[in-house]
């Protein structure tokens, strides 16, 4: 059976480098499974691979879609099946690569069937939003659903409103919701993960922060600044330099919030993972390791 090998792992830990040389290896394109970098207008904020690594492997889902169209995990899963299943028609082994643990669990289990919420129910939570603020949402959202709520990024009001949207619609749980069944898929799947110590990865998440201000982070935001309500911009690395152009806080105070904010990111990545048994687990610099457990 064909199969598809899945890199994975927490933001900066060195999924970009390795997934070339694998993808060099298995001579296999690269799927990128990562929500962000699948925007052409955010490039420095979400570390899309330079030129050179682009132009060394083919890469799909890379820069394909604009901030200003509505896609998401649903949708995402429809497109990377069918190029799965269309890219397996010339290769016995297929790469994915990315942190983003909604659009991986896409691929692997699939999205599962959310019932449908009631239009009053969204109207009703978003005039609750405007009058109370997050914080209620919030707190209401850990009270019916735990799981969920340390799961997705709780600052996102969207992501907070989705939830509980569909926790008072059903009755249940949107975490159990959402883990009633796995689909079937007509390929093996080998999740292969990399780790690093905290205080490592910290390390290198800090570095890369500031490699993204001197590769023109700022004047990137800058550019993105007028279109700042669409979603995909509501995101670390851009919405703390836009607090920083509308005058609250200042440029450090905006780095030291992405650094910070990225490394809780990070965190939230390394729990979702967590959660899976069948990852294997290796060390950045375990390249070799890696390729023996491919030959398996």
């Amino acid at each position: 059976m064909k199969r598809l090998i899945v890199l994975l792992g927490a933001t900066g830990v060195g999924k970009t480098d390795l997934s070339i040389r694998l993808a060099q290896y298995l001579q296999s394109p690269i799927i990128s499974s990562d929500s962000r970098q699948i925007y052409c207008e955010m490039t420095i904020g979400t570390a899309v691979p330079d030129e050179e690594q682009l132009n060394a492997v083919q890469h799909y889902f890379i820069k394909s879609r604009s901030i200003f169209d509505d896609y998401t995990a649903g949708k995402f899963e429809i497109d990377a099946v069918n190029l799965i299943d269309s890219l397996f028609q010339q290769h016995e082994q297929l790469l994915m690569v990315g942190g983003s643990g909604l659009y991986i669990d896409a691929v692997c289990r699939g999205i599962d069937a959310i019932p449908a919420t009631e239009n009053w129910m969204r109207q009703k939570i978003i005039e609750r939003y405007k009058n109370e603020g997050i914080e209620s949402l919030r707190f209401e959202l850990k009270r019916l659903d735990a799981e969920i709520y340390n799961h997705i990024d709780i600052k996102n009001p969207q992501r907070v409103m989705r939830a509980l949207e569909v926790c008072l619609t059903s009755g249940k749980p949107y975490s159990e919701l959402k883990q009633n069944f796995v689909k079937t898929r007509n390929f093996d799947i080998l999740k292969i993960g990399l780790q690093l110590n905290r205080n490592e990865l910290y390390d290198r998440i800090n570095r890369r922060v500031d490699k993204m201000f001197e590769h023109g982070l700022l004047d990137e935001a800058k550019q993105l600044y007028s279109h700042r309500n669409v979603n995909a911009l509501k995101t670390v690395g851009y919405k703390e330099i836009f607090e920083h152009l509308d005058g609250k806080i200042s440029l450090d105070e905006a780095i030291n919030l992405i650094k910070r904010n990225t490394r809780r990111y990070a965190k939230r990545q390394i729990s979702w993972f967590a959660r899976y048994s069948d990852i294997k687990w290796f060390q950045p610099n375990e390249f070799e390791n890696i390729l023996e457990l491919l030959k398996m």
